[in-house]
């Protein structure tokens, strides 16, 4: 079992900060990273990879420190999220470049069984420069996988694949974390941590916002205030009634240059709000017109966790 930890660690570039005081610890199993784009986990990621060195704090390896440590990078598989390859090399060449660097005894057969895991044999012969986006990535899987590594990073690893390649990613990751293997993989889409990782870890703004089961941190998400545009043929009745809901904690009536009117709401139970809208509504001879929410990017929900 292989843990990595990392302790009050800091990455600055000059006066921008992009990892700020972060802890935390993995363990054997599938782990995501979440957060929105720009929320440092590329930053994370190349440090726990060893690539860069923290600021301030510690990132470690079962206790040892992972910056420029050759003998711990025979423990760690990467996939970066930078699509910059050798073009001019073709997948099996490549794959065979990454096991022979890691002298393994026999690198021919391990590359032959790390491209066949990503299903790209048929395509191995070929260019890098040939490939689409989604091969690519399949291809730095099985760079990253040829020396059957302990722990595996994988930054938006999901990036450019049809469905069939996500799920068969998904399947491969699913397997390599019940061998025991250490596994985190950042992505900025809701849906793909939830179908993979029981546990997760989430960055906002460079700073670590939540950590733990997946299914505690959606309910935190799915119950935090949100917030609703909404349009009717009456406005100012709809707000009226509204206001008086013990699931909303604040309504406003907004009034557009032009005339147009809007009423904002704040509801703080969420699934008391949506039966009680066309309730109302309908009671009170109202027609909705127009019902959206204002607040529901990646960024205001995991902003709201920041914020408990």
């Amino acid at each position: 079992m292989s843990v990595v930890e990392l302790d009050k660690v800091s990455r600055w570039f000059g006066n921008v900060v992009a990892v700020n005081d972060v802890t935390m610890r993995l363990d054997t199993g599938v782990t995501g990273l979440l957060g929105p784009n720009g929320a440092g986990k590329s930053t994370l990621i190349n440090m726990m990879a060893g690539f860069l060195a923290p600021s301030a704090g510690t990132v470690t390896l079962d206790g040892r420190p992972l910056y420029r440590d050759p003998e711990i990078y025979r423990e760690v598989g990467l996939v970066p999220e930078r699509e910059e390859m050798y073009d001019a090399v073709s997948g099996w060449n490549f794959v065979l470049a990454n096991a022979k660097l890691h002298q393994l005894p026999d690198p021919e057969s391990a590359a032959r069984q790390a491209i066949a895991t990503v299903e790209m044999a048929d395509a191995q012969d070929r260019d890098i420069r040939t490939y689409s986006k989604g091969m690519k990535q399949r291809i730095k899987m099985a760079t990253a996988i040829v020396h059957e590594p302990t722990v595996l990073l994988l930054d938006e690893p999901f990036n450019g694949m049809d469905p069939r390649q996500r799920m068969h990613l998904m399947e491969l990751l699913h397997e390599l974390g019940d061998q025991g293997r250490t596994i985190l993989f950042s992505s900025h889409i809701l849906e793909e941590v939830e179908q993979i990782a029981a546990r997760i870890e989430v960055m906002v703004s460079g700073r670590h916002a939540a950590s733990g089961d997946f299914r505690e941190i959606r309910r935190l998400m799915t119950q935090r205030p949100h917030q609703y545009t909404i349009r009717s043929s009456d406005d100012r009745a709809l707000a009226s009634v509204m206001i008086a809901e013990p699931c909303t904690s604040g309504v406003e009536l907004s009034v557009d240059p032009d005339g147009g009117s809007a009423v904002q709401v704040q509801a703080t139970d969420y699934s008391a709000f949506v039966h009680a809208l066309p309730r109302l509504a309908s009671r009170h001879g109202i027609r909705l017109l127009e019902v959206h929410p204002a607040d529901e990017s990646l960024e205001s929900v995991f902003s709201y966790l920041v914020s408990r």
